[in-house]
């Protein structure tokens, strides 16, 4: 392996010949990320859902943000009271995504 510079004509001998590979495909599920303060965020839309863990009326929404080639369009809810995260309690229950 050489490590070379994309800018100058320098190169050297590279002595680890290990190539990792990240395989985005092994995440079986959606899974919600993180969802620390989206509550307050501007920029995402809204929707009249009622939080499963407080009974508010209030959710921003936004869709999975996995990397893979197959994705289904899962939506999340963040409630704004108490920033709960969950899904839509109208689908199937073998189709709920990984919280």
């Amino acid at each position: 392996m050489v490590y070379a510079c994309r800018i100058c004509a320098y190169d050297e001998i590279g002595e680890n010949q290990c190539v990792y590979r990240n395989d985005l495909l092994t995440v079986t599920k959606e899974q919600v990320g993180v969802t620390n303060d989206l509550g307050s965020d501007p920029t995402l839309a809204h929707a009249k859902m009622t939080c499963p863990k407080c009974g508010h009326d209030d959710a921003v929404f936004f869709q999975d943000q996995s990397k893979r080639k197959e994705t289904r369009m899962i939506l999340f809810y963040v409630c704004t009271k108490c920033d709960n995260a969950f899904t839509d309690p109208t689908l199937e229950l073998e189709t709920q995504p990984e919280m």
